[in-house]
């Protein structure tokens, strides 16, 4: 019912409650608007004001095509026109809207107003701006990040302190840690900041060549050393000189080939196979396994003099199950790399999806999650991924959790909301950021999943 509707005497409170309407609304952040049956904006908050860049003045009383000028405004994938066809809500589906030739992303939740009597009378929008995540992930890369490697994990940031400090050193390194958590990102690492940041960097997956090989792929050989070898060849030690050489599963690698090894660290000289005259090298060596060494030393399957030669400086990196504060984080890296290798525009994970890769275990560690994102990519033709385009395993592991235990998708979302709030230190603002969401959103889902009264004592403590 309208105010001119009502007689002088009620007419007062109905202005008193519209401004109250106005101060609720401007007091949100995230911007809204309200359509009448004619597609005519009604009201139009301060956030969507700054969002747009279009007053209230010049927004009410116009069509909200004219206004936004969205990729879907006019068509049936309109937000407010899908929330009346279906009579259900719409949420989180990012559209652009129009500005000054620059187009602006948005995440938008569509509802449909209806009067006392159940009849419809217009359309509500929320909407927020996305291009902030943009400008936080490139604040994160920027504070949480060494060379390719992004983490804001402790156990992360206490190897990136040392880091440099080792890189400026000639000593060996050894990086332990299991597959597909980021060894040899982390020896590029250090060589890049080396003083051999000039020379090559040559990586030898040792657990990958056959014993035969081994130890002419490494020291090389001279013509006729074996019927083959018709020339020389430079082994990679030669090719490693006055750079790197990285030897990454140096835990696969037989005793007799250890032994040549240790006297090449010892004596930096080494002898290609048929050569009767040893070579120096001076390229710095780091080694990574994805075993534990000292296990080995003991079972005899790996010699004790060689360990400790290598054992220098020794960096271990988590699995990926042990920092998942860094899973939205790496998402982010991995989205803004193949969205410039694919050339696509996909702004990230719907909050449904990032609760399922925030609860699996990532057994094949970031390069599992990089592969996933990968596929998603793929599949993907929105600009939000969605769970459906995850890959299978994943999925197949979070519905059998769901059918075990219960879960829903909406205790994973308060989970993953419970742990990013202890990983802040119980900052709204901090954790609202890490989880992409408004500041707002993120105090409604609090109050709504209990989590702040549950939490209170750790909180206030």
């Amino acid at each position: 019912m309208s105010c001119q509707l009502l007689n002088a005497k009620t007419a007062p409170l109905c202005q008193s409650n519209q401004e109250y309407y106005n101060i609720i609304l401007d007091s949100i952040e995230e911007g809204v608007f309200t359509v009448d049956l004619k597609w005519v904006i009604t009201s139009f908050n301060k956030a969507a004001e700054k969002i747009t860049g279009v007053s209230k003045e010049e927004a009410i009383g116009r069509s909200c095509s004219e206004v936004f000028g969205s990729n879907v405004c006019n068509t049936t994938e309109c937000a407010i026109r899908k929330a009346m066809h279906t009579d259900t809500p719409i949420i989180n589906m990012p559209v652009y809207i129009l500005r000054s030739d620059k187009r602006i992303p948005i995440s938008v939740n569509a509802s449909i107003l209806k009067d006392r009597n159940g009849h419809v009378i217009g359309g509500v929008e929320t909407f927020r701006d996305l291009s902030s995540i943009g400008q936080f992930r490139k604040s994160l890369r920027k504070h949480y990040s060494f060379e390719n490697i992004v983490s804001k994990s402790q156990k992360m940031l206490d190897i990136f302190s040392t880091l440099l400090l080792i890189a400026d050193s000639e000593c060996t390194v050894l990086i332990e840690g299991a597959t597909g958590t980021g060894k040899e990102l982390l020896a590029k690492a250090i060589h890049n900041n080396s003083p051999q940041k000039n020379g090559p960097f040559v990586p030898v997956n040792c657990g990958a060549i056959p014993d035969t090989l081994i130890e002419s792929e490494l020291f090389g050989y001279k013509a006729g050393a074996f019927t083959d070898a018709k020339m020389d060849k430079p082994g990679r030690f030669e090719r490693a000189q006055n750079g790197t050489i990285f030897l990454d599963e140096i835990g696969d690698i037989s005793i007799a080939l250890q032994t040549r090894l240790l006297r090449v660290l010892e004596e930096k000289i080494y002898e290609p196979l048929g050569s009767i005259r040893p070579k120096e090298t001076n390229a710095r060596v780091v080694v990574a396994t994805h075993q534990e060494l000292d296990k080995l030393v003991k079972e005899e399957r790996f010699r004790e003099d060689l360990f400790f030669r290598i054992n220098v400086m020794k960096l271990k990196l988590p699995t990926l199950a042990e920092r998942k504060e860094d899973i939205p984080l790496l998402v982010n890296h991995f989205i803004e790399r193949f969205n410039r290798g694919k050339k696509k525009k996909i702004l990230g994970l719907t909050q449904e999806a990032m609760a399922a890769v925030m609860l699996y275990d990532w057994p094949g560690n970031i390069r599992e999650l990089e592969n996933a994102i990968e596929h998603a990519f793929v599949l993907c033709k929105e600009e939000l991924i969605r769970l459906r385009y995850l890959p299978d395993k994943l999925l197949s592991e979070i519905n059998a959790i769901f059918a075990t235990n219960g879960t829903t998708l909406k205790d994973i979302e308060k989970n993953a909301i419970l742990q990013a709030l202890q990983r802040n230190r119980w900052k709204k603002a901090a954790t609202a950021k890490e989880l992409g969401i408004d500041k707002n959103t993120l105090r409604r889902k609090i109050v709504r999943y209990g989590i702040e009264g549950n939490n209170k004592g750790k909180r206030n403590g």
